[in-house]
């Protein structure tokens, strides 16, 4: 007696100091493209090693697509990776996130030789229904390690930095100018073919401006 149906006090509990608040997610009803970011546990190795970037992104590459959401930028930082993804509606929003948190879960846990538990939380969604704020999420995610190296310095963010190998910043075909190579290609393998969608959503070059107009890239 009393399983079964909406009831108060159901589903799953949020930890001692949940990162991520647990309340309903954004209701959307035309497909948008949207900044997710996913934190992993403190124990596990550093996204940013090289056998993670391999596993990840091959793991990517093989599910960044599904029926009504795909995956099409991301960066991968020490203990958390940013995603810019677009969902028809919040149902394939919800099934796509499983899938691909899934699918990096797995990519850790082989590497680390390990089971168990990958993410710290929910992941963090925040829709993108304008031009201005898909720009500044692109900006963010393929940037995001030259905020995190000028954190670390404290320094200004270095416009000599190169393109992060532990993205899709590779590409992107948005870029206001010509970027250099990534710095330490040999270090990360390159996969031969995108690791993730082409966006439908969203048109980078009609967002971030050519070099000599202010461009931000």
């Amino acid at each position: 007696m009393g399983w079964g149906g909406r009831r108060v006090g159901a589903g799953r509990k949020p930890g001692p100091k949940p990162a991520v608040r647990h309340a309903s997610r954004a209701h959307f009803r035309k497909p948008l493209p949207a900044h997710v970011t996913l934190r992993v546990r403190s124990d596990l190795p550093s996204l940013r090693t090289r056998r993670v970037v391999r596993e990840i992104e091959s793991a990517f590459a093989a599910g960044c697509e599904r029926p009504g959401f795909r995956l099409v930028h991301y960066s991968l930082q020490g203990n958390h990776a940013h995603l810019i993804v677009e969902a028809q509606d919040p149902r394939a929003l919800g099934r796509g996130m499983m899938a691909i948190g899934s699918r990096l879960s797995r990519a850790v846990n082989r590497v680390a030789g390990r089971t168990g538990r990958v993410l710290a939380d929910r992941y963090h969604v925040r829709m993108l229904p304008t031009p201005r704020e898909v720009h500044r999420a692109l900006r963010y995610v393929l940037l995001n390690s030259r905020r995190h190296a000028a954190k670390a310095a404290r320094t200004a963010i270095g416009k000599g930095l190169r393109i992060d190998p532990a993205s899709s910043g590779r590409w992107f075909d948005g870029w206001g100018r010509r970027q250099p190579e990534t710095a330490d290609r040999p270090a990360v393998a390159r996969v031969e073919r995108p690791v993730a969608s082409e966006p439908k959503t969203i048109a980078p070059k009609r967002v971030v401006k050519p070099a000599g107009q202010g461009s931000l890239f």
